[in-house]
């Protein structure tokens, strides 16, 4: 995995809290932003020019001179900060500012920024004089081209609270990285990213890292318009034409159309993918492994399949490279959410408990495929350990062209109607019986289902476990209210003895009168 929606995070944050620590003094002629000619601009026409690409040679985006961009570090990198002055409709023609970032260490390839406006798209044109650095910056060596801009920002409204003191509400760096803030937004909060795709994760070749190579913006004149961004695709395997409509509300939702072209065979072809980390949380915890409870971006995988079951995979950080494939034809969402919102469940100053979920909802029939989970050991928060992606049945072959629609919802929660009790907690501990010798190789599992229609039970009136397990034996089996005095709140526990190391495939979900009154939670159990 790539450490650079990690590394994205924490220069972001840095950024701005430095921006506001170190407000350069306001120059004599500060700079503006310049364009270059007019030329005809179009979503089809940038579909052509991927395809177009896709039958030639990859060839790398320009990078600016990589001795001095390597001296770019986390430190000099806090140091260019944009000058929000200056940024794209700073002073009008949209709602929303958008600021550029600068190349530096972890983001070291150039992108070409672009404004639409009328059908008429022009370049726009770096100048070091944007961005918030002393001569004596490192940065000031580079040549003036290639450009230096390797992302950009979207800034809070015009017209309200001051959008140059606010974090952005969406952000594209590094690769084919993109992100957006939840419902917490206004406390500064992001966590999980998104890509504009995913190639080969979790296999047995290196993971390809297609990037953004260029960018083009169309105005938003109301707040409640959204934002137009179009974004061209490059890789060595393939090139794409990507459209966003970003909204923002409450969080943030995206409406996503690409079109992807393929120059090369494809081992595992990852569409709308997220990515996220998680190290460990309340499911299981080594002793000693870190002072707090939990630390963790995402706790699982929500999943609406093409049969309307709701499905909740806890997440797991498992002892060697895992990925696991949940079969469907015309989904109709998945997502990594982060389910537990209790501040003294992770007791960390960064407020995990607050951080986004990201759902996906496709637009139209994706066909047959898989959802699929791929996750990889950490040691670390540091890393992004989790990738959540669809993948279609059909091998994806060179010469080969997909179109994709969907809607990705920057949220607090599962945005779908969902009818049923949910998955609140799992947790792990030894099985066998209390005051009694515990038996080897046996493993109790705690489940919590919490909120309808659990909440209606009449008096002694007992949902039934229906627990499922791909090998081994599942015994003491029981399920009781949990004495929280919180109305439908409830937990079912057994026992697992499954000899060997191979992983078990566990279900669980709960019944009533024969028919579900839970979503059914999945979750890998690697026995040791």
């Amino acid at each position: 995995m790539s450490l650079t929606r990690r590394h994205f995070l924490q220069l972001s944050l840095a950024v701005n809290a430095l921006y506001a620590l170190r407000m350069p003094a306001a120059q004599a002629n500060p700079a503006k932003l310049q364009f270059g000619p007019a030329t005809p601009f179009s979503f089809d026409a940038l579909k052509a020019m991927a395809r177009d690409a896709a039958t030639r040679d990859y060839t790398p985006p320009p990078r600016p001179d990589p001795a001095i961009v390597q001296q770019i570090d986390y430190d000099a990198h806090g140091k260019l900060q944009y000058r929000k002055d200056a940024a794209l409709w700073a002073e009008g023609g949209s709602a929303y500012p958008i600021s550029f970032q600068h190349v530096g260490m972890f983001f070291p390839k150039t992108v070409k920024m672009n404004v639409v406006e009328h059908g008429q798209a022009r370049s726009i044109v770096y100048d070091p004089d944007l961005f918030a650095a002393g001569p004596d910056h490192v940065a000031r060596q580079l040549a003036p081209e290639p450009s230096a801009f390797a992302g950009f920002w979207v800034h809070e409204k015009r017209g309200g609270p001051d959008w140059k003191k606010l974090e952005p509400w969406a952000t594209f760096l590094g690769a084919s990285y993109f992100r957006a803030v939840g419902a917490n937004g206004d406390q500064g909060q992001i966590g999980l990213s998104a890509r504009g795709i995913a190639i080969a994760p979790g296999t047995s070749n290196p993971e390809e890292f297609p990037d953004f190579v260029a960018f083009w913006f169309e105005p938003a004149p109301k707040p409640t318009d959204p934002v137009i961004i179009y974004a061209l695709l490059d890789g060595p395997s393939l090139s794409g034409a990507y459209r966003f409509a970003l909204s923002r509300g409450k969080g943030v939702v995206m409406n996503i159309e690409s079109a992807l072209f393929l120059r090369k065979d494809i081992e595992r072809l990852g569409i709308a993918p997220l990515t996220s980390m998680y190290w460990f949380s309340e499911t299981a915890k080594g002793a000693g492994s870190d002072w707090r409870p939990e630390v963790h971006d995402s706790d699982g995988l929500a999943m609406l399949n093409g049969n309307g079951e709701h499905l909740w995979r806890p997440l797991n950080n498992p002892p060697h490279i895992s990925v696991s494939s949940f079969m469907d034809k015309a989904p109709k969402g998945y997502g990594l959410f982060q389910r537990d919102r209790l501040f003294d469940h992770y007791q960390d100053g960064v407020r995990y408990h607050l951080r986004p979920c990201a759902w996906v909802e496709p637009l139209g029939d994706w066909g047959a495929g898989a959802v699929q989970l791929t996750e990889i050991p950490t040691d670390d928060e540091i890393h992004d350990n989790i990738v959540a992606m669809w993948v279609p049945k059909e091998p994806a072959t060179a010469g080969k062209s997909y179109e994709f629609k969907y809607r990705l919802s920057w949220l607090n929660e599962d945005p779908s109607n969902f009818p049923l009790a949910r998955c609140v907690a799992t947790r792990l501990g030894n099985g066998g019986q209390p005051g009694k010798p515990r038996p080897k190789g046996v493993r109790k599992f705690m489940v919590e289902f919490l909120g309808k229609p659990l909440d209606a039970l009449a008096w002694g009136e007992k949902p039934e476990p229906v627990i499922v397990a791909s090998r081994g034996e599942i015994s003491r089996v029981e399920i009781e209210p949990v004495p929280d005095d919180v109305a439908g709140h409830w937990r079912t526990h057994f026992d697992l003895k499954a000899d060997g190391a191979d992983p078990v495939e566990l279900r669980c979900f709960l019944r009533l009168r024969d028919k579900a009154v839970s979503e059914t939670w999945l979750f890998q159990y690697h026995p040791f």
